[in-house]
């Protein structure tokens, strides 16, 4: 390898240097190389200092065509926060790496010692496409820089005759180059092979070394697309490059059987398709298609195209086997082209994250990448040690540090001693800051000798190093000492108090002295304390014995005794322990009274007081059904009966006391019965006295003008005999109606009435009669109260009910009678009922006979008064009598009648004429109401001959059959008479006969059928319709119609049960016809 000109001396050395160095290196002897190697009188030997990052910056070369070279360059990692990236270029942008070609190799390497980073370029077999500036990137985190440096290529060095010096050789086989004589034949060749190589060298020199394929593919291509394929195919002398293109001069040759040929060169990305596209000159002429000289048949791979003169190869879903030579060949013509599949980078979608796992777990570690299938390694990342861990002697008391220092930072570790992992500690302490793991010891003692490790986690290594113990043997005279408690009170008889509040932790660290070191008991009372874990539990130490309880409780107070003994004496101190808590909540919380807008709550003071007097008491209430609780004081409440006002009326509410304390506040105490604040109703209005009896009175009164949200329950009635004071309740249960009646009263008394209003709340204020009343009946003479339709005549129709209700009044109680024509009335048809204040008269079925006038008499002793009432029962009059055609004269007729026997005992109020063609005896109208018996009928067709009919009308409507006349009206036309012709009547009468018949059907389940015939036949003859013989009834599923002898039979939505033979039977007397189908029911698959 040829040597950097201006640093011959920093060559590389060592197993790095290329082998070739000392054959090419010029010999010491030779006097010709030296004014190139030193450097010149005036200036001596510079050394470029390092700057930045760089210890030693990459230096500019210049390298024979066809040689290796090395560019090497040193980076301090000390300034470096990490491992870093190391990346190459040419020029600005051109990142050399593994798509440059196989002339460029790599090299780092790191040596821990010193921490510096070799890193090294190699080039093989330099061309002259290779010179130009390079540019060296490091980074590192945050941390960047750059250097750049430039390689010249020229041509191998030649002596004054412009021979070689390479021709140079020592002669002797197998000896070495050192040794033996120079051999001249080199130089005694032909001028003319010298000048052979002469254009052989520039033909090189102009090529760049770039194959002549390259070229070809330079030529056809598009100058934007350049360089696209210099960086494809390692080209890096852009300008070279274009210099010779530049000069290239390219001949298009026309051709004959294109007209449009591929383009020189094509690329896809992976996954994606992509179209080759000719143009023939003619569209008749055969073309085939080959990849790699093998002929491409149509697939769905590849899709062959024709449009027009236009030949289109499709490939879909290009894969890296597609990256090969196309060629399209027409008869002897051919045009090829290149295809690049391009595969797109691998990249990590997610990365590997940190994990912490236990020794012998098994570990799982998971990467996205962005494509499926892609290759990926896992190297180990090795773990480099800047500083090891040194073995240590220390003394007792003394500290030990151990520290060790890794190329990584973030990694962390584990300290063991003797296998065992060490925990920290108050002497021990285990660091990690940076690249830095310490493990200092405290106070060392004798049990800490041993062998210490460090394991950085996530790699197999392991540092070790020992710490060795220096005993010093220090004699030692036993001290005898008395034990003593120190506390702020000591002895049997001294009085030490602690208060401490339920829930918190009490710790009481009590010091003891004496040599030997003394024995400590606890007792609580008399019992003996030995428990060392718990809520409660003793803690011992050298020179302190503590007493813990974590949580206070009530059952934790009282006294406790600590008594330490040794071989010398003992001491004894007394503490009693006084647990202070929040009090108990209130008990028997209740509420007393209600009112429209207030509540009276009362309740209990709580039975235990905490350990501190009860300063007061909070209180809060809610509405029933609700979670929110409002205070109703913010001071505390000394007494135990409270008044809450502003309450709704009507609205149920809860309540609830808090008992106070210098601690704080208890839990609440149970809430109170729901209470609705409401007051009684005003008092009840217009009492009066509706009655009087001999043993009875009857009061009148109407409801309180308020009630208020608690409704009203009923009434109380109450009584006083007057010049008394004892009010005697009438009703024990309250009665809702506002009336009452109270009996059994004494005959003559004069008695006060009051009645009072009952809800929830209570009574409200009564209501009072002004003036005592006397108990005695007062007579009332009979008067019958005659409803107004009862005053004239009373009329229902046969059939009907009866039921006269008829009110009168009269004290005492009257007698009632009902007669017709004087006699009582039939009592096995009529029914009457009879009570104090009116009588009931009933007919479940009046009949004519029921008709005439009724007398109704109510008596009292001598008085009496009475009603007369008139019933008719009516029906329906007869027909007419006598009904005659009198007189006929032109187109006019005079009917006349006489009124029926029977008028169904109501006036006539008219009659009812009708008048019929002799022909058709069909009915029609002529008079309604007509009020005389007898009519003059206009209007009548000449030619015609007429009847009547006359109904009778009275209330209950038309009679139910009329009078006919017995005679007919004949209309003549004056002057002609009508001889009748004398003719033979055609007899129509005919058999049954289908004219058109039934047809075998198929039809498809669930959609509508019909099947249709049509018959004829006089008289018109009766149809049935049946199938399978039987006949079809009043069956919802058919519907059966004949329209003017078309017979149609719709089945509705039928089904396979619905197939079969139908039949349809057309009857009259004459004869009967016969019309059969079969009907197929399919159902749709």
């Amino acid at each position: 390898m040829p040597e950097a000109k201006p640093a011959a001396k920093k060559a590389p050395k060592g197993k790095d240097a290329p082998k070739e160095a000392p054959k090419e290196a010029p010999p010491k002897e030779a006097p010709a190389e030296a004014p190139k190697e030193a450097p010149p009188e005036d200036q001596s030997p510079t050394v470029e200092e390092p700057t930045g990052i760089f210890l030693k910056k990459p230096d500019s070369v210049s390298v024979e065509t066809g040689k290796d070279t090395v560019i090497v360059a040193k980076v301090n990692g000390k300034e470096l926060p990490g491992k870093p990236t190391i990346k190459w270029f040419k020029g600005k942008w051109l990142e050399l790496g593994s798509k440059s070609g196989a002339r460029f190799s790599f090299k780092e390497s790191h040596d821990s010692a010193s921490n510096v980073y070799t890193v090294e370029l190699h080039i093989g077999k330099v061309v002259l496409g290779d010179r130009g500036d390079y540019r060296l990137e490091v980074k590192a985190k945050d941390t960047c820089d750059s250097c750049g440096f430039n390689i010249d290529v020229e041509a191998p060095r030649q002596d004054a005759s412009g021979q070689s010096l390479e021709s140079f050789k020592r002669m002797g086989e197998g000896k070495s180059d050192t040794a033996g004589e120079l051999d001249f034949s080199g130089l005694l060749k032909k001028r003319e092979v010298v000048e052979e190589e002469k254009k052989k060298k520039k033909k090189d020199d102009d090529d760049l070394g770039i194959p002549p394929e390259i070229w070809e593919l330079l030529k056809g291509a598009k100058k934007s697309e350049y360089e696209k394929i210099a960086f494809q195919y390692g080209i890096t002398d852009l300008r070279g490059m274009l210099k010779r293109l530049k000069k290239a001069k390219v001949e298009v040759k026309k051709s004959a059987a294109f007209t449009k040929k591929l383009d020189p060169a094509y690329q896809v990305d992976r996954g994606n398709k992509i179209k080759l596209m000719v143009e023939i000159s003619d569209p008749d002429l055969p073309l085939k298609w080959f990849k790699n000289g093998q002929e491409i048949k149509p697939s769905s791979k590849y899709v062959f195209e024709n449009v027009g003169k236009k030949r289109i190869l499709t490939i879909n879903k290009c894969t890296l086997a597609d990256d090969a030579a196309y060629e399209v060949a027409v008869k002897d013509e051919k045009c090829f082209t290149e295809l690049f599949v391009k595969e797109p980078p691998v990249l990590i979608v997610t990365p590997l994250e940190d994990q912490q796992v236990f020794v012998g777990d098994r570990v799982e570690m998971a990467v996205e990448v962005s494509e499926e299938g892609a290759q990926v390694m896992w190297p180990e990342k090795q773990l480099e040690v800047l500083q090891d861990i040194a073995d240590l002697t220390v003394k007792a008391a003394e500290q030990a540090v151990f520290k060790c220092e890794v190329s990584d930072e973030k990694v962390t570790g584990k300290w063991y001693k003797n296998g065992i992992e060490v925990r920290p500690s108050k002497r021990i302490t285990i660091s990690h800051v940076g690249r830095f793991h310490k493990l200092v010891i405290d106070d060392v003692r004798p049990e800490d000798e041993g062998d210490y490790t460090f394991v950085p986690d996530g790699y197999a290594l392991s540092l070790s190093a020992k710490l060795n113990f220096l005993e010093i043997k220090v004699e030692y005279v036993p001290k005898q000492e008395p034990p003593k408690i120190h506390l702020d009170c000591s002895g049997k008889t001294s009085e030490n108090a602690i208060v401490v509040v339920a829930g918190n932790k009490l710790r009481l660290d009590v010091t003891i002295t004496g040599e030997p070191p003394p024995v400590a008991t606890w007792l609580k009372g008399d019992e003996v304390f030995t428990t060392t874990e718990g809520r409660v539990r003793i803690e011992k130490r050298v020179d302190c014995s503590s007493f813990v309880i974590e949580s206070a409780e009530r059952t934790d107070e009282g006294r406790y005794t600590i008594k330490v003994t040794n071989p010398v004496g003992e001491d004894v101190a007394s503490i009693f322990l006084r647990v202070v808590d929040v009090p108990d909540p209130p008990e028997a919380v209740r509420i007393t009274s209600v009112g429209e807008d207030w509540a009276i709550l009362v309740w209990e003071p709580p039975k235990y007081d905490g350990g501190k007097p009860v300063t007061g008491y909070l209180l809060e209430r809610k509405k029933k059904g609700s979670q929110r609780w409002m205070k109703l004081n913010f001071e505390v409440f000394t007494e135990t009966t409270y008044e809450s006002t502003k309450m709704i009326e009507g609205i149920l509410y809860e309540m609830r006391v808090f008992a106070v304390n210098a601690i704080g506040v208890s839990q609440p105490s149970m809430n109170t019965k729901p209470f609705m604040p409401i007051a009684p109703t005003s008092e009840p209005l217009h009492l009066i006295v509706e009655d009087v009896t001999d043993t009875t009175t009857t009061l009148k009164w109407r409801p309180p003008n308020r009630i208020g949200a608690g409704g009203i329950d009923g009434y109380l009635v109450e009584y006083c005999l007057e010049g008394s004071d004892e009010w005697v309740s009438a009703n024990t249960e309250p009665v809702e109606r506002c009336g009452f009646t109270v009996k059994n009263l004494p005959t003559g008394a004069r008695i006060l009435f009051r009645v009072v209003g009952v809800n929830i709340a209570g009574r409200s204020e009564p209501a009072t009669l002004v003036q005592p009343v006397t108990i005695r009946e007062i007579a009332e003479p009979p008067k019958i109260r005659l409803p107004r339709h009862l005053r004239q005549t009373y009329i229902r129709k046969v059939g009907e009910q009866l039921n006269l209700v008829v009110p009168f009044q009269g004290k005492p109680r009257p007698q009632v009678v009902w007669t017709k024509g004087g006699a009582p009335v039939d009592t096995s048809r009529v029914h009457v009922r009879t009570s104090d204040f009116d009588t009931v008269f009933f007919v479940r079925q009046a009949a004519r006979s029921d008709s005439g006038e009724y007398e109704l008499s109510v008596q009292i002793e001598n008085m009496k008064d009475t009603a007369t009432i008139h019933i008719r029962v009516v029906e329906k009059a007869g027909p007419p009598i006598n009904v005659m055609v009198k007189e006929v004269w032109g187109t006019n007729a005079l009917v006349e009648w006489q009124a029926p026997k029977d008028d169904g005992n109501s006036e006539i109020t008219g009659y009812f004429v009708q008048k019929a063609d002799k022909k058709t005896m069909e009915w029609f109208n002529v008079y309604e109401r007509n009020r005389h018996t007898s009519c003059t009928v206009s209007d009548l067709i000449v030619g015609n001959e007429y009847y009547f009919r006359v109904y009778t009308e009275n209330i209950c409507g038309l009679s139910d059959s009329p009078g006919v006349s017995k005679n007919t009206a004949r209309i003549l036309k004056t002057g002609i008479t009508l001889k009748p012709f004398e003719y033979k009547e055609h007899d129509f009468r005919m058999a049954p006969k289908f004219l058109t018949p039934l047809i075998d059907r198929v039809v498809v389940a669930g959609y509508s059928a019909a099947l249709n015939c049509a018959v004829r036949g006089h008289p018109k003859p009766k149809v049935v319709w049946m199938k399978n013989k039987m006949e079809i009834r009043e069956d919802p599923k058919f519907l059966m119609n004949n329209y003017q002898g078309v017979l149609t039979l719709n089945i509705r939505r039928p089904s396979p049960f619905d197939a079969g033979t139908y039949t349809c039977l057309a009857v009259n007397e004459l004869g009967e016809a016969l019309a059969e189908c079969k009907l197929e029911v399919r159902v749709p698959q």
